[in-house]
C-alpha cells in the first residue's frame, strides 16, 4: 500500500478503491475502442472531430489503466519509476490529453456556430482557428514537460517550488480560458433555433452539446482554480490532502504518500477527469447518421445550409399568417 505518516486507511478499502478505479478506467478505454471501430465500420470519415477525440480519450483511459494496474502490484513502483519520461507519461500526460480534447471540443462548437450562421465566415478564419487550437496544446504540452524534467531533476527546493508555481500559472490559465470559450460556445448556441437543425443532422441536439459542454467546462475550470489557489496558498510542509494540486502527487517522485493522500487522488481522477471524459466519449459516439435525420421540415446533413434551413423551416409562414391577421382585425 502507499502509506507514510499520517491517517491510514485500511488496505481492504485501498486495494478496493484501487480494483474500481482500475475497472472503470479499462471498461472506458473498451467503449472508446469500440467507438472507433464503429466508425469505420458506418464508413464514417477517418479523421474527424469524432476520431480525435475519441483517440484522445482513448490513449487517455489507456494511461490512467496502467498507472493503476501499477498501483494493484506495487504502489511504490508506480510512484518511484526509475525513468522520468515514464513518470511524466503515466501522471502529467493525460492531463495533456484532456487539454487537447478540451481544445478540439472548444474548435468543435466553434465550427457549429460559424456554420450555422455563415459558411463562408468558417472557411475564412479556418486556418487561423486550427492553428491556433494546436499552437495552445501544444504550448501546454512543452510548459508540463519541461517543467516536469527539471522537478525530476536535481534542483534546489526553492527553485523546485517556483517551478510548480510556474507551471500551475501557465497550464492552469490555459484550462481557464479554453473553458470560458467552451462557456461562451454553449451560451451562442443556445440563442441559435437553427443550431438544432445542423446538429441533429450529425446525430445530437443542441440539449446535449449543451449538457456537455456545461460539464466539461464546468469541471476543468474548478479544477484549475483549485489548482491554482492550492498552488499559491497551501505551503508543501503542511500535512493534509487538501493541499492536492493538478500533479500534486506526481510531484513527489523521492517521497512515500500517505493512504489518504492516495484516496483523495483517486477521487479527484475520477470527479475532475473520469466524468468530463466520459460525457466527451458519450456525445463523441459513433452513430448511424441516416437513422438520425431530422424528419418532415429538416434539412439533410449533406445538403445543410442557412438558406435550405430558411426554406425546410414549417415555420417559414408565420409572417405572413400574421399579416393576414392584422388584416382580418383591419377589416
Amino acid at each position: 500500500a502507499a502509506l507514510a505518516g499520517g491517517p491510514v486507511v485500511p488496505y481492504a478499502v485501498e486495494l478496493g478503491l484501487t480494483v474500481l478505479h482500475t475497472a472503470l478506467y479499462a471498461a472506458l478505454f473498451l467503449f472508446a475502442y469500440l467507438q472507433l471501430w464503429l466508425l469505420l465500420y458506418y464508413r464514417q470519415r477517418r479523421l474527424s472531430y469524432h476520431t480525435l477525440c475519441l483517440f484522445l480519450c482513448l490513449l487517455w483511459a489507456a494511461l490512467r489503466t496502467t498507472l493503476f494496474s501499477f498501483y494493484l502490484q506495487n504502489s511504490l513502483q508506480a510512484l518511484r519509476l526509475q525513468q522520468p519520461f515514464a513518470h511524466w507519461l503515466l501522471y502529467c500526460l493525460p492531463g495533456c490529453l484532456l487539454f487537447s480534447s478540451l481544445c478540439l471540443l472548444n474548435l468543435y462548437f466553434a465550427e457549429v456556430i460559424f456554420k450555422v450562421k455563415c459558411a463562408a465566415e468558417f472557411n475564412k478564419y479556418k486556418v487561423l482557428l486550427y492553428l491556433g487550437s494546436i499552437f495552445t496544446s501544444l504550448l501546454f504540452l512543452v510548459v508540463n514537460l519541461t517543467c516536469a524534467m527539471l522537478i525530476h531533476g536535481e534542483v534546489p527546493e526553492n527553485q523546485l517550488r517556483w517551478t510548480v508555481l510556474a507551471r500551475a500559472l501557465v497550464n492552469d490559465s490555459l484550462f481557464i480560458l479554453c473553458a470560458i470559450s467552451l462557456a461562451c460556445c454553449m451560451c451562442k448556441l443556445g440563442k441559435m433555433s437553427s443550431a438544432n437543425v445542423y446538429l441533429e443532422s450529425k446525430g445530437t441536439s443542441v440539449c446535449q452539446a449543451i449538457l456537455v459542454g456545461s460539464v466539461v467546462a464546468l469541471l476543468y475550470s474548478s479544477r484549475a482554480c483549485y489548482n491554482l489557489v492550492a498552488v499559491a496558498i497551501s505551503p508543501d510542509n503542511v500535512p493534509g490532502p487538501f493541499n492536492y494540486g493538478w500533479d500534486n502527487l506526481s510531484d513527489k517522485v523521492h517521497v512515500e504518500v500517505s493512504s489518504e493522500e492516495y484516496v483523495v487522488f483517486g477521487v479527484v481522477l475520477f470527479l475532475w477527469e473520469l466524468v468530463p471524459t466520459t460525457f466527451v466519449v458519450l456525445f463523441f459516439r459513433a452513430q448511424r447518421l441516416s437513422q438520425n435525420l431530422t424528419p418532415a421540415g429538416m434539412v439533410n446533413s449533406h445538403s445543410y445550409s442557412s438558406r435550405a434551413y430558411f426554406f425546410d423551416n414549417p415555420r417559414r409562414y408565420d409572417s405572413d399568417d400574421d399579416l393576414s391577421r392584422l388584416g382580418a382585425r383591419e377589416g
